[in-house]
């Protein structure tokens, strides 16, 4: 299984590095085949918030088909006017099994229609700024994420990490994600 984390400048560092860890971990701790991996638009190190510099695994050019993306947030503002980051958002999503975002990727999501209809959640300082951009979704609060069919969503920073978790549960089992927080000492809120 290919999972694919789509990172960009000033994305939020935790909304990236908290799935990758917990997948990361999930993965040592199965000893399975998952390939866990940063993708940005082009090859480079990518400026995250506060300065944090990342290197991409990949750019869109090169990378291998994607089982499970994950779109994060950050100031995401910038890259909901790139076409080419929009476009590939779509189409990779249509190929992927399941789709995720942390915080204010859901925008990113939305923007590439893949959330029309849907009940979703991103970060609460930016609630309100989703419902309005994107009418045709029933954006709600209190909850750390929520799944409807292959898409998930969830709060922000590290609500992302949760998620990660419970998308753990689902692909391998739900004892197994108990573990990979506990290898991680992180107390996994569960409940959505």
């Amino acid at each position: 299984m290919n999972i694919a984390i789509y990172i960009y400048d000033d994305a939020e560092v935790l909304d990236f590095s908290g799935p990758f860890e917990v997948f990361s971990t999930a993965k040592r701790l199965a000893d399975n085949n998952w390939q866990v991996f940063f993708v940005a638009e082009h090859a480079g190190p990518i400026i995250a918030r506060a300065g944090f510099s990342v290197n991409p695994h990949y750019s869109f050019a090169d990378h291998p088909a994607i089982d499970l993306l994950i779109v994060v947030g950050g100031i995401h503002t910038h890259e909901l006017e790139k076409p080419a980051v929009i476009n590939w958002i779509r189409e990779t999503a249509g190929a992927a099994s399941k789709v995720a975002s942390v915080c204010t990727g859901a925008f990113l999501l939305a923007k590439a229609g893949l959330l029309d209809g849907l009940t979703v959640t991103t970060h609460w300082e930016d609630q309100a700024d989703l419902a309005a951009m994107f009418p045709s979704l029933n954006v709600i609060a209190n909850k750390r994420w929520l799944s409807q069919g292959k898409l998930t969503t969830s709060g922000g920073i590290s609500a992302g990490i949760d998620m990660s978790l419970a998308l753990v549960a689902e692909l391998i089992s739900p004892a197994h994600a108990e573990l990979t927080a506990k290898q991680m000492e992180y107390q996994w809120h569960k409940n959505a």
